[in-house]
């Protein structure tokens, strides 16, 4: 197995940036161009607990030729460029590790072309899913993958993100049909179709997702809308023990009901939480779902999984009738890692998931928490738990090295499990910098050796993100 390894032993030493480059840079984004440091410190970081230096200059592009000519100037003076969306990632994705420059896709943020018939939209990747929904509220559709985070479609696309609705609508792997990608030469390709499906040729489109920003920068996005459902409800139910409620969700997914959220929330989580959003849960490990489709069907699979709570002890089953509180729930299950960062005042949070087969799920969640509650570090455990999907946070503090040490042996022995349980070192998160030596344990030499083969063939100089997912 390999452990972590920091990144400052995987990567070489920054590449220069030339002067000349960032005066063409200058002369030809004007005001959209910034070395100023607060911009680029504010460029250089996401949500993970990894640091490097920022990244020696930002250009704002609000257009596919500005991509196009801040790539091509970056591959005639062989300079890294790093897309940037929301900046919300945890696993490193942001970081200039090899220098470079950041190309912010913020400004990119409209709504191309809405076919309702055909239940797709196109989007520029700087949009986020937030103002994407509030676009096309009155189209009666919505698009459904809630990573939690305000994410950018682009940065949803390029991380293959997922989140909460993932067990019913599936992640942005199933949910982008098509795209529009710069190239590490600067050129303009475009991958797949609206139409449902196509047999003809590889399937770069599925190839660029998840991609990480190594392989193109996306500037336009299309993907999948749904009809917003008749009758939505959510509820709430606590269990006595971690295992009651992951039993509850086997045996509610095993049964096949069409549930579309379920989120598991332990008992440490739901403390902080109360805390942070001024809630009144049970402090106790719960259940947090909802339901959604006709009225008559969402009753009935309310019914039976509270007929499976009930089985294994479930309690205290809470609707939330009306939008506003279902809302309330949801953005408080959101705020859930913020809740805990603030639980412990100046710590840092390795954030880790990992996925495994919804049969063992139970086996890998349990002995996780043993280890994690024996270790003595605080932490907090959240989970889109339907599809075998859980998050846990170490919460370290930085100034005391033995806390990383103890929180990155914890997420060593989650990994392990999760692979030998047949699952993945990383269910949403991405590789980035911080799994990348996971990726070889899962994957093996041989297919992660075709991936960097395949990186080599579109971007030869090595330009687009370095330092990512693998090291070459």
């Amino acid at each position: 197995m390999n452990a972590p390894t920091s990144f400052h032993q995987l990567q070489p030493a920054p590449r220069p940036v030339p002067e000349a480059f960032l005066q063409a840079l200058a002369e030809r984004f004007g005001s959209q161009y910034s070395a100023a440091l607060a911009v680029r410190e504010q460029h250089g970081r996401d949500e993970g607990s990894l640091q490097a230096p920022p990244p020696a200059a930002v250009v704002f592009a609000e257009s596919t030729q500005d991509v196009q000519d801040a790539v091509r100037l970056a591959a005639q003076y062989g300079v890294p460029v790093i897309p940037y969306g929301a900046g919300s990632s945890l696993e490193g994705h942001l970081l200039a590790v090899q220098g470079g420059i950041s190309i912010d896709m913020g400004r990119m943020n409209r709504v191309l072309s809405v076919d309702a018939d055909d239940l797709t939209v196109t989007v520029q990747p700087g949009i986020t899913r937030k103002q994407l929904n509030e676009a096309i509220k009155d189209t009666g559709l919505f698009f459904p993958i809630d990573p939690g985070a305000d994410a950018s479609i682009g940065g949803m696309a390029a991380t293959r993100a997922s989140g909460t609705n993932a067990v019913r609508y599936g992640t942005m792997r199933e949910n982008v049909l098509a795209l529009e990608v710069v190239t590490a030469r600067g050129e303009v390709i475009r991958t797949g179709t609206r139409a449902k499906k196509s047999s003809a040729g590889y399937d770069l489109t599925r190839l660029m997702v998840g991609s990480e920003g190594t392989l193109g920068l996306f500037t336009e996005v299309t993907v999948r809308l749904y009809p917003l459902p008749e009758a939505v409800s959510a509820a709430i139910c606590s269990f006595p023990t971690i295992e009651a409620a992951v039993r509850t969700v086997i045996q509610t997914i095993q049964l096949g009901v069409p549930i579309a959220r379920v989120e598991l929330i332990d008992a440490n989580s739901v403390r902080m939480v109360n805390a942070h959003s001024k809630l009144r849960l049970r402090e106790e490990p719960l259940l947090l779902m909802e339901f959604h489709g006709s009225p008559a069907g969402v009753q009935e699979q309310a019914e039976v999984v509270q007929d499976i709570a009930r089985e294994w002890d479930g309690n205290a089953f809470e609707w939330a009738t009306t939008p506003e509180e279902r809302t309330r729930l949801w953005t408080a299950r959101h705020n859930a890692y913020f809740a805990a960062v603030q639980s412990r005042p100046g710590c840092k949070a390795i954030s880790t998931d990992t996925c495994v087969p919804i049969s063992r799920l139970a086996d890998c969640l349990l002995d996780s928490v043993a280890e994690a509650d024996a270790s003595g570090i605080p932490y907090f455990l959240v989970g889109h738990v339907g599809d075998g999907n859980f998050h846990f946070g170490y919460l370290l503090d930085p100034a005391v090295p033995a806390e990383r040490e103890t929180a990155e042996r914890l997420n060593h022995q989650l990994v392990a499990r999760a692979l030998r349980l047949g699952g993945t070192c990383t269910g949403e998160h991405g590789v980035g910098v911080h799994k990348m030596g996971f990726l070889v344990d899962e994957a093996g030499e041989g297919a992660v050796e075709m991936m960097r083969a395949i990186k080599r063939a579109l971007d030869p100089q090595n330009i687009l993100n370095p330092g990512k997912i693998f090291a070459l």
